[in-house]
């Protein structure tokens, strides 16, 4: 039973949801003494009298005590940030408030014998109500900073929740789109040829069978092969006149797509180009990565007047807003149209496993050269 417990308060306090920063990486711990450095200086500008000078040299050593501090709990809480994230937030909270006063009281402590063997004790002397007071502002200040990082923690997981909720609603608008679709080209082939009509179920069933569990992102791999399993269904239905040529760079076996991202686009591409056309068309998909980015061309040629008068716009608009939504604005999708071709441009940033992988393992060595 203790077990058990254990390992839903794991859970809870995850990686990602563990509400104290990793003071380990850079960037945090460069705010932290960012904060600590303003804290100084607040502390020395509140005891200034407006007609004295101001006094440099208690803000070089109050700030060189307050970043003591700041430095060796970031070190502490940077070590024991696997331990606490296997606690509850509220006894995590309370070991990081308890460890902080603490330090605040022991360099409170030992300024005043530091000072001394460095000779500095007539600039600077800690009386016993001020080692109070020292401790008092340290626990109004970890009070604030913890209860910072605690609701910065619930926000991001708010954001995190209504962005599923929001990828959920967007994808759920296409499944049905898609469904429909594919359910007429069926129907358009049971009179006509009752066998490329079961073969053609058969293709649907084991498409969505891929899609209708998809969540998220899905394997690169997964997602064209969605695409050619709705390719094999059209050409039964427009035979010879849909022609599709797929090009590939060099891809990593780990890269990943928003689900259901290209097939709606390669569907557009033959309801608009190939569908009005009488003669033979081509649709071309390529696909290249640069080790940053992966980026996706379709091209199709322009059907003849009067085509299509009504696009499939919502699909284009909810892949855009899937891709914003899970790579930010550097994400792009734009679509140009001349005189004989349209063309879908696609692409975000995206690293693969094996670059995270030697990222994560080039930053923990110069992290350990530079301790």
């Amino acid at each position: 039973m203790s077990n058990k417990k254990n390992n839903n308060t794991v859970t809870e306090a995850g990686t990602e949801d563990f509400f104290l920063p990793d003071f380990c990486a850079t960037q945090p711990l460069l705010m932290l003494v960012l904060a600590a450095e303003l804290l100084a200086v607040l502390l020395v500008l509140a005891g200034v009298d407006r007609l004295s000078p101001f006094p440099w040299d208690r803000l070089a050593l109050t700030s060189f005590l307050v970043q003591w501090i700041t430095l060796v709990a970031a070190a502490l809480l940077c070590k024991l940030r696997p331990r606490l994230m296997g606690l509850s937030r509220a006894t995590a909270a309370g070991v990081a408030f308890a460890m902080i006063l603490a330090l605040v009281a022991f360099f409170s402590w030992a300024a005043n014998p530091a000072l001394h063997l460095a000779r500095l004790d007539l600039l600077f002397w800690l009386a016993p109500q001020d080692i109070v007071r020292n401790v008092l502002i340290g626990a109004i200040v970890a009070g604030l900073i913890l209860r910072y990082f605690y609701l910065a923690e619930q926000l991001r997981a708010q954001q995190r929740t209504e962005l599923t909720a929001r990828l959920q609603a967007l994808q759920s608008r296409i499944r049905p789109h898609f469904l429909f679709n594919s359910m007429n080209i069926i129907a358009s082939l049971i009179h006509a040829d009752p066998d490329k009509a079961e073969e053609a179920v058969e293709d649907l069933s084991e498409l969505f069978r891929a899609s209708l569990k998809a969540e998220g992102e899905v394997p690169l791999d997964e997602e064209l092969m969605l695409c050619q399993r709705y390719v094999n269904i059209e050409k039964f239905r427009l035979g010879d006149r849909l022609n599709v040529e797929w090009q590939f760079g060099q891809l990593p076996n780990d890269l990943r797509i928003p689900a259901l991202t290209l097939q709606p686009l390669v569907e557009n591409a033959i309801y608009h180009g190939i569908e009005p056309r009488a003669e033979r068309g081509t649709v071309k998909l390529t696909v290249d990565y640069d080790g940053h980015e992966l980026r996706i061309v379709i091209t199709n040629p322009l059907a003849p007047a009067p085509a299509h008068s009504r696009g499939n716009r919502m699909a284009v608009t909810n892949i855009r807003q899937r891709l914003q939504a899970h790579y930010g604005d550097t994400a792009k999708l734009t679509t140009h149209a001349d005189e004989t071709l349209h063309t879908t441009f696609l692409s975000y940033p995206l690293r693969s496993a094996e670059a995270e992988h030697r990222a994560a393992t080039q930053e923990k060595e110069a992290r350990s050269l530079t301790s």
